[in-house]
């Protein structure tokens, strides 16, 4: 009896527990249904009845902003700077062709904006904002927000755009930029998202382009309230974008608008390098055009005049034409031939004007021949007949092999476009390239750089820079990207005898500094700062023995086109080289007359670091340079007023 009461007891207590258990859950889940309603129907009631009222929320991209551009100084040479402009979101606009009607008739916008417009906004994701018109003025976006509530999906907006402060002086350096094209995408196999904003804007040539992904940054994002015709109620989050890395390069904004002024409406470039570091202090082509006009969207007349001018101002001459180097290229036969042991500098060859090869007579520039020449005097006086001979004795394995080691036929790193390699040709190269075999005549041609032979202004004051050094140099255009610098990398000295390109070099300065040398007239006049160099004349047409017979033509009198090219280079100063130069003439006619003096002002104007004295000049000089030096300063920015950034 005693043992029932006990397990009634205990079963009592037992479900006791569970109906504790199983009340307590129900309370608990009453509560927590509560609260939940509570939360819904209090906290959110805001938003539920926005909702409601069918507004919704848009998560939108947040452009970057692009990383600026300095030069070794830290001068700004590529900024951003507000731009206020109108977009169209096509998915909250409902009627486009309504809306736009509206826009047009309060803010002024062309035929062809309206119509690259609405090419965009048919291509283009019904959720992405279009750019209708940019560049508005700030009575035109005051405007558009007043009448807002009758242009669904228009939003006024503010963005930055990219600005050129020092215009045609950087174009072929810096390069631009400009709207994504279809191009673009294509070449991309996972584009970025940004890509896909119409008119977002990407580096189109020049550092822009090769620094696109460090230049560009990521995308920031915000979410925002909108109603039903699409007008932000307001902005719930924003997740801001991270900057573009800032770039800066080596060039002197000084010494590069100097060049361009100096250079003129010339069809022509120039290359500065300090000797000691690789860097490249400037590096111009002329003519020039305004990258600004790109950005903001060239005309047609504009680009067209650009296009069709025989000077070609879109070319970036200096890195991505390749000329003959004509007698600029004697450096190299001699090196080749020194090196080889063919020939000793003291070996003498008799000039008479011509030599004979395989039935065909190779003519040099003086038609009665210049005597007697060895080494120093074939370069001080530019014999050909003499390196017609070196080259018959060396080879033409041994003059390209040469060529490379001096930076022609080779593509140096530097991010510009459409850098040339240049050519320095042998036998198979022809073999492949032509279908043909290699012939004596190509090896007498390539001796004085004609014939196949090929380099860049850029290659050619590479060139200068290792036989001033006798090292490695290489070509450096960047010094940091973001918070990281470029180191150059170390020259290592060139293979080959130091006592040869001492030969060499004492040539070049007699070139400069004798008065029977070729750039005599351009010689530096400062002793500290005297000058060794090299003229050249390239042919661009064939001169016949017809032509010959009755006395060549002079330059001056045909037509632009069919004229020589002027080059150039130079290191100063000859005992101690800090800056080596070249300089590339197009139909100058002669090196000495075209490119030698514009060398001789770009090399003092750097040593100097702005204009030289005038005692720096031959005294013969001094009054036309003080006339040109007024003329040029005119022509080149106040870099008194010039922004410097955080390089």
């Amino acid at each position: 009896m005693k043992r029932l009461e006990d397990q009634i007891k205990h079963d009592r207590r037992r479900i006791n527990r569970r109906s504790l258990l199983v009340g307590g859950a129900q309370l608990g889940f009453a509560g927590l249904l509560g609260w939940r309603m509570r939360y819904l129907q209090i906290e959110q009631a805001d938003q539920y009845q926005l909702m409601a009222e069918e507004n919704r929320i848009n998560v939108r991209l947040l452009p970057p902003q692009r990383g600026e551009i300095y030069d070794r100084n830290g001068l700004i040479v590529a900024q951003n700077e507000p731009s206020y402009r109108i977009t169209l979101v096509k998915e909250l606009a409902g009627d486009v062709d309504e809306v736009l009607e509206k826009l047009v008739q309060l803010v002024p916008i062309s035929d062809a904006t309206l119509a690259r417009a609405r090419n965009e906004l048919a291509r283009s994701a019904p959720f992405l904002p279009v750019t209708i018109i940019d560049r508005v003025s700030w009575s035109d976006i005051s405007k558009v927000a007043v009448n807002a509530p009758a242009l669904p999906g228009v939003t006024p907006d503010v963005g930055m755009s990219r600005s050129y402060p020092f215009g045609e002086n950087f174009a072929h350096v810096v390069g631009y930029v400009g709207p994504v094209s279809t191009r673009d995408l294509e070449r991309r196999d996972d584009p970025d998202p940004l890509l896909r904003i119409p008119r977002f804007q990407i580096g189109k040539v020049g550092i822009e382009s090769k620094y696109e992904n460090q230049l560009r940054g990521r995308a920031g994002a915000r979410r925002v309230e909108v109603n039903a015709v699409g007008r932000i109620m307001r902005e719930l989050d924003r997740q801001e974008g991270q900057t573009g890395s800032t770039l800066q390069i080596s060039t002197d904004t000084a010494l590069q608008s100097y060049v361009q002024a100096r250079l003129g409406q010339n069809s022509a470039s120039a290359v500065v390098i300090d000797c000691t570091t690789g860097d490249i202090l400037a590096i111009a082509s002329s003519p020039g055009y305004d990258p600004n006009k790109f950005v903001r969207g060239i005309s047609l007349k504009d680009y067209a005049e650009l296009r069709d001018n025989e000077r070609r101002p879109l070319a970036s001459k200096s890195v991505q034409d390749a000329y003959p180097p004509g007698s600029t290229f004697k450096m190299i036969t001699a090196l080749a031939a020194l090196e080889a042991g063919v020939i000793s500098p003291n070996d003498t060859v008799k000039c008479r004007g011509h030599l004979e090869v395989s039935d065909r007579k190779f003519h040099c520039w003086k038609a009665g021949g210049h005597g007697n020449m060895n080494l120093e005097k074939s370069l001080r006086e530019s014999c050909d007949v003499y390196y017609y001979e070196l080259a018959l004795k060396v080879g033409i394995e041994k003059i390209s092999q040469m060529a490379k080691t001096f930076g022609i036929g080779v593509r140096h790193d530097v991010p510009l476009s459409a850098e040339s390699k240049g050519l320095a040709p042998d036998k198979k190269w022809k073999l492949l390239n032509r279908g043909r075999e290699w012939v004596i005549g190509d090896t007498v041609n390539a001796s004085i750089g004609q014939g196949f032979v090929l380099c860049s202004p850029l290659q050619l004051a590479v060139m200068s820079a290792r036989l001033a050094t006798g090292k490695n140099i290489k070509p450096q255009l960047i010094k940091r990207v973001g918070a990281d610098p470029i180191s150059a990398p170390e020259a290592e000295p060139l293979p080959m005898s130091e006592n040869n390109l001492r030969f060499i070099r004492r040539a070049m300065f007699e070139v400069s500094n004798n008065r029977r040398g070729t750039a005599f007239a351009s010689r530096i006049a400062t002793e500290e700062f005297r000058m060794a160099g090299k003229t050249g004349t390239s042919q661009v047409r064939n001169i016949s023995e017809k032509e010959r017979a009755r006395g060549v033509t002079a330059n001056e009198d045909l037509e632009w086109k069919r004229r020589d090219h002027a080059l150039f280079l130079n290191f100063a100063p000859y005992d101690d080289p800090k800056i080596a130069v070249a300089v590339v003439v197009e139909h100058g006619g002669g090196g000495s007359k075209a490119a030698a003096p514009i060398a001789r002002d770009i090399t003092l104007q750097a040593l100097y670091e702005g204009d030289p004295p005038l005692d720096a000049y031959p005294e013969e000089d001094r009054a036309k340079i003080a006339r040109q030096q007024r003329e040029l300063r005119k022509m080149q920015p106040d870099l008194s007023t010039a922004r410097k950034g955080r390089a």
